[in-house]
């Protein structure tokens, strides 16, 4: 199984007044932090190394997570240092620590698919880059990408389209290389790469049919307390 980068630098601004004490990876999901569920669901997955990209008080998350020996896991921090550099420029600091190819899981997703699943379609598409959709229809945020007949033909998170019925899932895989575009520098995001490589059909798409979970928003916290409570084993149980 591939590596996952999760993506925890953000400012969490949504979450407020919550999130100017904590980082957003640590608000507590029925009475325990968010993160450990991200890290547990990967270990059953059968992942074996994560890379937490890590920003505003970052320091907090690998204080509570440490080396993910707890989670049956192996756990890697990277920072993005004195400033915050994107979602982009963080992946593109974390290289080193993930390898060729990895997953990218957003730091406030919990998404309830097969991973393994995920990573056969990226490597029978044979393309640089793939991204899980979900048709959307506009209800969970706004729809940013067009989808037809197995391909993904746009992906446009700043100009999305009416043409435009799904929505980034919130995991996804990519090679390494994609990220060293030396136009776009060390501070950018990643949605930019995602529309790059739509634009050039170098983007592969893999429908996916769970909806997914998150916490940036206080019903999104809601939500996945309530499914949380209706599905009992995914509630972490740590190694000590």
């Amino acid at each position: 199984m591939l590596p996952v980068a999760i993506l925890s630098g953000g400012l969490a601004t949504r979450m407020r007044p919550m999130t100017e004490t904590i980082p957003k990876a640590l608000l507590l999901v029925a009475g325990l932090p968010f993160v450990h569920y991200q890290l547990a669901q990967l270990a059953r997955q059968g992942v074996k190394k994560v890379v937490i990209c890590v920003g505003y008080l970052g320091e907090m998350i690998e204080a509570d997570v440490g080396d993910g020996s707890r989670f049956n896991i192996e756990v890697l921090y990277s920072h993005d240092g004195n400033k915050l550099v994107g979602t982009g420029g963080a992946l593109k600091k974390a290289i080193n620590l993930l390898g060729d190819e990895f997953f990218v899981l957003y730091g406030d997703s919990f998404l309830p698919i097969d991973f393994s699943a995920v990573e056969a379609k990226f490597k029978q598409a044979n393309k640089p880059a793939l991204m899980t959709i979900f048709q959307n229809q506009g209800q969970w945020d706004s729809s940013n990408v067009e989808f037809e007949n197995g391909n993904l033909i746009e992906y446009n998170k700043q100009q999305p389209n009416s043409r435009m019925k799904y929505i980034d899932y919130g995991l996804s895989v990519i090679a390494a290389d994609s990220l060293k575009n030396p136009e776009w520098g060390d501070v950018f995001d990643l949605s930019l790469v995602f529309h790059s490589l739509s634009r050039q059909s170098q983007l592969a798409g893999l429908e996916v049919f769970e909806r997914f979970y998150e916490i940036g928003s206080p019903s999104g916290l809601a939500d996945l307390e309530g499914f949380i409570r209706d599905n009992s084993e995914l509630r972490p149980t740590t190694l000590r």
